[in-house]
């Protein structure tokens, strides 16, 4: 089932940098991109956070939009996986993948259940203008391509 199109499910999770966030209070300043990641051990989720750890603040100064990464960890691990990788971003901790399920999946792995990885640029109105699910846990949207997207009007900078 795509979310494409449609209002994007609300949720309210903890935060790395301590309290909860919700994904309606970051619509109210903006658009919001939330990635959905496997877990605190995924060498692919800490490659796609890289990218957009790099262009996060540029995205809230200039298209005032939020990065909201949900991963199918504890906070606790998620705290040492934003320390490790030097993030500029605050992680959500979604240990049971609730969150997961409702966008992009949840499957059970070797590490428990964890969540499929997804990419998805919410406009301000909650609408989901961007999806992109993974076939395999390398299959990844990256932050450059987000911020290219969202100046685009929402439309495919590259016209595909």
């Amino acid at each position: 089932m795509s979310l494409e199109g449609e209002q994007a499910p609300e949720f309210t999770l903890e935060s790395t940098a301590g309290g909860e966030v919700s994904l309606s209070s970051t619509l109210e300043s903006g658009p919001t991109v939330v990635l959905v990641n496997r877990g605190h051990w995924c060498s692919f989720c800490a490659e796609q956070l890289q990218t957009f750890s790099e262009v996060s603040y540029d995205l809230w100064f200039n298209e005032g939009v939020d990065v909201l990464p949900v991963v199918t960890s504890p906070a606790p691990k998620l705290v040492e996986m934003r320390d490790r990788f030097d993030l500029d971003v605050q992680l959500l901790a979604d240990p049971d993948g609730e969150v997961a399920d409702a966008y992009s999946g949840t499957e059970e792995t070797s590490h428990g259940v964890t969540g499929i990885a997804g990419t998805y640029v919410i406009d301000a109105d909650g609408v989901v203008r961007y999806e992109q699910v993974a076939d395999h846990p390398a299959d990844r949207t990256y932050g450059n391509w987000v911020r290219y997207f969202v100046r685009n009007d929402f439309e495919d900078p590259f016209g595909e």
